[in-house]
This record gives C-alpha cells, sequence and structure tokens, in this order.
C-alpha cells in the first residue's frame, strides 16, 4: 500500500503517517486564531515537521459546525503564501485543505502535492479536472450535509455500511472520471454530520474501511467525543487524542490527522515498542 502524490510518494511500511493540522484562519474550532499570519503560520509547520509530521496539511477556511464560507481571494491569501514558504523549507509533501478548485490549482502551482476535500470532491464540480491534471494525491471525505448544517440533525440506518458504501462510490466515481487508484485517499469524516454515538462506532470499526483497497486517513483531533467520553468538555483533549491514535493504528489506519504531533508519535512509538515484546505478529505495521 502506497500514495501516490503529485511529484513524491508515500510508503506505509513502517506504520501510519502523522498529517500535521496547519490552519491558517480566524475561526477553526481548535486552533482559529493561533497561526493566520504568515510568519506563524511558517513557523508552526517547523515545529510539526520537527516533532516528526510526515505531511503538513494547510487550511484556509473553517469547515468547524456553522462556520461561514470564506471568498476565493480571501481562502487564497490565507494559504498560498505560506504553502510557498513552506516548500521552500521541506521536502516534506504539503496538502491543501480546500473544496475550491481555483484554490487547489494555485496549491499546485506553489508545490503542494495533495489535495484534502471534505466534500468529497463533490463541492466544485472543476476539482476532478484539477485533480487529474496536476496528478496530486487526493484525500476525499464523507460529510453528511455541508458545515452550515451538518450537525442539524444527523441520521443514519448503519452508519458504517452507509460510509462505507459512500466511500466505494466515491472511489470509483473518481476512477470513472479519470484519476488513478494509487492517487485516490478515503476519509470517513469523523465529526461531519455525526453524533456522538456514530464518531465512537466509526472510530471502532474503521478497520472496514481499509478493505476499499486506498490508504485511509482520519481526522479525529481534539474533536468533541473525545471530551464527552471524558465527561469534561474543559479537559485537554489531546491525551485523548494519542489515546484514540493508537486505536486507529491497531485497525491498520494509514493516515492521522492530528494538531499534536509529538505526543501523538510519542504514543505510537512506546505502544508499537511494548506491544511487539508480546505480540510478535503485531498488527501495528513497523
Amino acid at each position: 500500500m502506497y500514495w501516490q502524490l503529485r511529484t513524491k510518494r508515500i510508503e506505509f511500511d513502517d506504520g501510519p503517517k502523522l498529517m500535521g493540522i496547519l490552519n491558517t484562519t480566524p475561526d477553526s474550532f481548535s486552533d482559529g486564531g493561533s497561526y493566520n499570519n504568515l510568519d506563524r503560520a511558517v513557523e508552526q509547520a517547523m515545529h510539526l515537521l520537527d516533532a516528526g509530521a510526515a505531511i503538513i496539511d494547510i487550511g484556509g477556511e473553517s469547515t468547524r459546525p456553522y462556520s461561514e464560507p470564506v471568498s476565493v481571494d480571501e481562502e487564497l491569501n490565507r494559504v498560498i503564501p505560506v504553502i510557498e514558504q513552506v516548500v521552500s523549507r521541506t521536502d516534506v509533501p504539503v496538502s491543501i485543505d480546500t473544496s475550491k478548485a481555483v484554490v487547489a490549482a494555485a496549491a499546485m502551482e506553489a508545490g503542494a502535492e495533495i489535495i484534502n476535500d471534505v466534500t468529497g470532491l463533490e463541492g466544485d464540480l472543476d476539482m476532478i479536472r484539477i485533480a487529474t491534471e496536476s496528478g496530486a494525491g487526493i484525500c476525499a471525505m464523507h460529510m453528511q450535509g455541508n458545515p452550515q448544517n451538518m450537525q442539524d440533525n444527523p441520521s443514519y440506518g448503519d452508519v458504517v455500511s452507509e460510509i462505507t458504501g459512500y466511500l466505494k462510490d466515491r472511489r470509483d466515481a473518481l476512477l470513472a472520471a479519470g484519476v488513478r487508484h494509487e492517487n485516490i485517499c478515503l476519509d470517513p469524516g469523523i465529526g461531519f454530520g455525526k453524533t456522538h454515538d456514530h464518531n465512537l462506532t466509526l472510530m471502532q470499526n474503521c478497520f472496514q474501511f481499509v478493505e476499499l483497497g486506498c490508504p485511509i486517513l482520519v481526522g479525529h483531533s481534539r474533536k468533541g467525543f473525545i471530551a464527552h467520553i471524558m465527561q469534561d468538555k474543559q479537559s485537554d483533549r489531546m491525551p485523548g487524542t494519542a489515546g484514540a491514535a493508537i486505536a486507529l493504528a491497531d485497525q491498520g489506519i494509514h493516515v492521522i490527522r492530528v494538531h499534536d504531533v509529538l505526543a501523538v508519535k510519542h504514543a505510537l512509538d512506546v505502544y508499537r515498542a511494548t506491544r511487539q515484546t508480546r505480540d510478535t505478529s503485531d498488527r501495528l505495521p513497523g
């Protein structure tokens, strides 16, 4: 299993890769306003790289529940200078977190390798063309509704089977449109149009998505279901994020998208080392 990007390739022989989150927004749910300045954003990108991120995911539009869209120009102004600075300083692949084809195209020109689209490449009809022409790695995510309404009343008959079906359909649609299989990564969309129970069920069953034959990305970092499990909305969600990352790695998930790269990396390193002493089959690769 590998993920082919625009000019690079990510291998998963040594276990899951960590995608470091860099939000250049004033209103993201966890770190909004922290890095909406070029110097601070680039500094944070370097911090994520030093911590062990294998991918830097840069986003300029919040997709938290009930967030408001931003203009193309505003999103471009937020992300393109950061991408240009980051790719000039590192060979680690940069991902653009956007659902706008114009932003994705500009990001590719600036040196990004991946298009990470919360709409599953359905929100902008031109996105698939940009993906195929650029040869970018793409991540297609499941979301019920849109950020403005996704948490109003999320409803599923069987959340795992329905999202598996959606991801399979998106995979097949992308292939039919000319996207190469090796470029496709899939994301069940934890927290995007799901209740606490839906999120927990998905987290327990992520191994089923691996059977779709594409790399699977999960972005659970600091999300509300973690605070719900901890029974404390005000608590630090980093330990819960690290604990859930271990469960994801044990299920064979390929990319784990997190804010706290170093803490999660350390948790996975310790888990891998201690598990190997008692279980040589080691479901966690590496």
